[in-house]
């Protein structure tokens, strides 16, 4: 290909200088000797023509061939980084053939309930939901796992997308499910900065991780619906330590404070408490750390991630009890702004409504909203999903239809919730289980 588009170009090259020696003749010989070499000259340009319309046909022939000739090249390139998604992420079970997977943080109950630690009849109960236990705990350890490799890989100049498919990859590798047996309990969260929560990348998004950016890590992991949820804040200028410390320690102290009978209002007054003991100074200026108020912790059902109580993380009021046998996620959100969120911005966080009403659902007339419903119940069921995930189920133009289910009330929006603009916020959450003689800290680690 290459010799052809050559001698081309040489014939291009003799025709332009047989044209110029033309040209120069006729220049010589006067405007009344003209006719007869404005001939010659038309004939040489036709050639010209000729030769540099084949030069091109070659070119573009040439381009073509590259092309393809790249195009295995690039499908080997992505089939090698599926197969290293594959590769490096083994199933869990693979690394614990038995079944049983390790207890997290085991912490027994205080005071009215100290009995309970031996009580034989509480110890029977709780080996009757063994089942239950370890697939919280299987998740967990995928969780604990997961959140390591994000920890290590995680750097600033990576987008948002690169980030939460390097996560939610490795959450699908070592559970090696993706629907409603195992996988993804919810979408990535990486809300930044002045985000407290809900925004995870939709695939529209340029958005890049900068080095003085605070980053809320929030993800889930379900065994058969049963949910580990767990969150992190990553930070690569220490000068946000002491929000961080702050926010940790309340959540620990949200955690030590839970338990069978306590009543929800308490944990929060002690997260509180510990919250505003702390200040962060930030280029020069010093603030107090505030819980946000309109964010709490939750219970969680079998494949609902709210399971109806919330967890408070500032004195309310609510004198509802902690119950045997429930699970709790206790998060709590520290801010150097308002202490307060609003939704705002791109949605990226949907769910199917359990409570949505039956003829919420018979209402829904559009063809392609019904077709959307059935993808959502098939794959997520109860589970919140993101656009991103309805992407890789190969669906496309399903906005206006999804539209359309949020409206109707069967599918709930969860759009970003922001404090004040140039403000800073931090997460920490665990999962713990209200086992009927301990208290699990399931998804505890080395990291915090």
């Amino acid at each position: 290909m290459t010799s052809s588009v050559d001698k081309v170009s040489q014939k291009v090259a003799d025709v332009k200088l047989g044209s110029s020696k033309s040209t120069k003749n006729n220049k010589s010989k006067g405007k009344g000797k003209s006719n007869k070499n404005q001939v010659v000259e038309d004939d040489d340009e036709d050639d010209f023509e000729k030769a540099l319309e084949l030069a091109m046909q070659l070119d573009a022939q040439k381009l073509a061939q590259k092309k393809a000739d790249d195009v295995p090249l690039v499908e080997e390139e992505e089939k090698k980084v599926e197969e290293k998604i594959e590769q490096q992420y083994d199933p869990i079970s693979t690394f614990y053939p038995d079944g049983n997977y390790p207890q997290g943080e085991v912490v027994d109950y205080k005071d009215d309930n100290l009995y309970r630690t031996t009580d034989e009849e509480k110890r029977a109960l709780d080996r009757e939901k063994n089942n239950k236990w370890n697939e919280f705990r299987k998740g967990a350890e995928i969780h604990r796992r997961v959140r390591k490799l994000a920890k290590d890989e995680i750097k600033p100049g990576m987008s948002m997308i690169e980030i939460a498919e390097l996560i939610e990859n490795a959450v699908r590798g070592y559970s090696g499910e993706d629907g409603l047996k195992g996988g993804m309990g919810f979408p990535c969260g990486l809300s930044l900065n002045h985000c407290a929560a809900h925004y995870s990348p939709n695939a529209n998004d340029k958005l890049v991780l900068n080095y003085e950016d605070v980053m809320k890590v929030d993800f889930g992991v379900h065994v058969n619906g049963h949910i580990i949820d767990s969150a992190f804040t990553l930070t690569f200028d220490d000068k946000y330590d002491d929000l961080l410390k702050a926010v940790k320690d309340a959540t620990n102290t949200g955690i030590r404070e839970a338990g069978i009978d306590v009543r929800l209002t308490d944990i929060g007054e002690a997260i509180q408490e510990v919250m505003e003991s702390y200040e962060v100074t930030l280029d020069g200026e010093t603030y107090q750390v505030k819980p946000i108020k309109n964010l709490c912790g939750h219970n969680i059902g079998q494949y609902r991630i709210h399971g109806g109580k919330s967890v408070p993380i500032v004195k309310n009021f609510d004198n509802t009890k902690m119950e045997e046998g429930e699970t709790f996620a206790i998060e709590t959100f520290g801010s150097t702004g308002r202490g307060h969120v609003i939704g705002q911005g791109e949605c990226s966080h949907y769910a199917k409504n359990p409570d949505a009403p039956a003829n919420a659902i018979s209402s829904i007339r559009v063809n392609r909203a019904k077709q959307l419903l059935k993808t959502i119940d098939e794959n997520f069921g109860t589970l919140p999903f993101c656009r991103r995930y309805i992407d890789r189920l190969g669906e496309e133009k399903y906005l206006l239809a999804l539209n359309q289910l949020v409206k109707s009330g069967v599918v709930s929006d969860y759009p970003p919730l922001v404090d004040v603009k140039g403000s800073y916020t931090a997460q920490y959450e665990h999962t713990i289980l209200l086992r009927p003689n301990v208290k699990e800290v399931v998804s505890r680690g080395e990291d915090y």
